[in-house]
């Protein structure tokens, strides 16, 4: 640590109330903001100096403020073996022996940190969980590089590692610094297209005139304003936590003073406990991304409706998506945002061979994989696998119900479906409020006590909804054959399909074909010459089929009956 660097924090901490690592933790957000302006104006041409001018920044924090030490040896012994792994082992098997050891090695972290178990002390395991979404993502990168493009994925292709980057440009990825305490994480190949300013040259075709301001020479956009919109948001976020952290706390939940309030003031209570939780973490993610937006590296090109420049390619977090969700998907989707991509590129797709659906093993592989990330807590794993079970109910809810609210069509909303949405969104931070309590509580016990306190309702809940759904009550049928009442058998449309599809078909027939139909009776490119007969055919066997639907007690919502024709029709032509 630089002397007397730590005075100042002692001091102004004493008079909060607060703790002098939280402090310097936010002071190295803000911090981070003039740096990374100064970053913006190396030059261009000389990208060892920007790689040099993070690494120097990213010391300063490690060292300097928090007298990290033995941090900055986690990172290290992190960083070099991942490097050594990707490069010395010619391997399939490589990017999963880099991931074993990665996230062994935060595990050991992870165990001492819940051993010390003291949350205002500033400690590497955030910035280590960080480091594991890259490094990992980088033996990928690095393996993917080593396949013909013919096997790999879009994504797979746009992030393939085909050489080894050196040591410098390496050490630049893993620290830099506008993320390095709390995220995003972003692949190699996003930082190489940055600190090589690739990222920012305009798509071929794009007409020059629309190209993003910049100054001077520079070919980074200028980014002033969106990377303070984003710190103006932080700030705002971080004095909601501050402010609400005072009334809603963990220890307020395990005391007596909660349990004075009634059944439903107790939930709204839970759920401000959830919210101001989630403040903290909108303050932090909101300020880091805006460092890493003035940057540049948060470019993601331009807005094809207004040719203005994006800023949102390492967006991590969506406040109003996620407290107005209608479903347990989209509250999900719209949390940590960068983790979700993670979990998705380089575990649920990677573990499901080729030519294959993922399955249950890779939903297996990214439950496990999304626990041990976090840590050993037992309320980790209490969340994770009621919010498993939550998204597979509220899956089968919305299959059964939304519809009914929607035209026959499922294109259109009814008038009612304004109650629906609202109701939905209602329900869905509700159940959360109680989902995300172990998260924050930690312990088994003060979740069980605190789940008492509010008598297990989501539990109960989901389990009634999987048994109201299941298909041994009564109750799914009365759902399913709602929907197929209020899908009309329209004639008349099935029959217009029918007449488009077969006049597309006759379009396609060439003048020889012509000539040669009227001398045969035999039918070219599947089309008789009686369509008027085929039509009446075609029509019978889509109401046929629409009633096999309805009998089994099929959902009809999303029924295509143009697509119903085609099929009939590709069948009348093998025949």
């Amino acid at each position: 640590m630089l002397p007397y660097i730590n005075a100042p924090f002692e001091y102004v901490a004493g008079a909060l109330g607060n703790s002098t690592d939280e402090l310097k933790l936010i002071f190295s957000f803000y911090l981070s903001y003039p740096l990374a302006a100064v970053l913006k104006r190396i030059p261009d041409r000389e990208p060892w100096k920007k790689n040099l001018f993070i690494i120097s920044v990213s010391m300063f924090y490690l060292v300097g403020l928090f007298d990290l030490w033995s941090g900055l040896r986690t990172i290290l012994i992190s960083a070099g073996g991942a490097y050594a792994i990707s490069s010395q082992i010619q391997s399939p098997y490589m990017p999963w022996i880099g991931f074993v050891f990665l996230m062994g090695h935060m595990s050991v972290n992870h165990i001492y940190r819940q051993a010390v178990n003291d949350p205002s002390v500033f400690d590497i395991t955030g910035a280590q969980m960080v480091m594991v979404m890259k490094l990992t993502a980088f033996c990928w990168n690095v393996q993917d590089g080593r396949l013909p493009e013919s096997d790999l994925s879009d994504f797979q292709k746009e992030h393939a590692i085909r050489t080894l980057p050196s040591l410098v440009d390496y050490l630049g990825y893993v620290f830099f610094f506008p993320s390095l305490m709390a995220g995003p994480a972003f692949d190699y190949a996003d930082y190489s297209q940055y600190i090589t300013t690739t990222m920012f040259t305009l798509p071929p075709g794009t007409d020059s005139s629309v190209a993003p301001p910049t100054r001077k020479k520079r070919k980074i956009p200028r980014s002033g304003t969106p990377a303070t919109i984003k710190g103006l948001y932080g700030t705002l976020w971080l004095f909601a936590f501050i402010k609400f952290s005072g009334w809603y706390y963990p220890a307020f939940f395990l005391g007596g003073e909660y349990m004075k309030y009634n059944f439903f003031r107790r939930i709204w209570q839970l759920y401000m406990l959830g919210l101001t939780t989630r403040m903290k973490y909108y303050a932090v993610w909101s300020l880091s991304e805006g460092s890493c937006i003035l940057s540049g590296i948060g470019y993601n090109g331009l807005d094809p409706k207004t040719n203005r420049p994006k800023w949102d390619r390492l967006t991590n977090i969506m406040p109003l998506e996620i407290e107005s969700a209608q479903n347990a998907r989209a509250y999900l989707g719209f949390w940590n945002i960068n983790t979700n991509h993670w979990l998705k590129n380089y575990m649920y797709l990677r573990v499901t061979p080729k030519g294959q659906k993922p399955g249950f093993r890779a939903t297996l592989a990214t439950f496990v994989t999304s626990a041990f990330w976090h840590g050993f807590y037992p309320g980790y794993y209490l969340a994770f696998v009621l919010a498993a079970f939550v998204q597979t109910v509220a899956k089968n809810g919305r299959r059964l119900i939304r519809p009914l609210f929607m035209t026959p069509d499922g294109k259109m909303p009814l008038p009612t479906k304004r109650y629906y949405d609202i109701f939905t969104v209602l329900l869905t931070q509700t159940v959360f409020a109680f989902v995300v309590a172990p998260f924050i509580l930690l312990g088994f016990s003060d979740t069980l006590k605190v789940w008492a306190r509010v008598y297990f309702y989501t539990l109960i809940g989901v389990a009634a909804s999987f048994a109201l759904f299941s298909r041994s009550l009564p109750l799914r049928k009365q759902l399913v054959q709602r929907q197929s009442a209020r899908t009309a058998l329209d004639e008349s449309a099935i029959e217009k399909a029918a007449r488009e599809e077969l006049q597309k078909e006759s379009l396609t027939r060439t003048d020889t074909q012509d000539s040669m139909a009227s001398h045969s009776k035999v039918p070219l490119l599947g089309i008789a010459d009686d369509p008027e007969a085929d039509i009446v055919e075609i029509v019978k066997e889509v109401k046929a089929e629409i009633e096999t639907r309805r009998r089994r007690g099929s959902l009809m919502q999303g029924f295509d009956v143009k697509k119903a024709v085609q099929e009939k029709l590709k069948q009348f032509k093998k025949a």
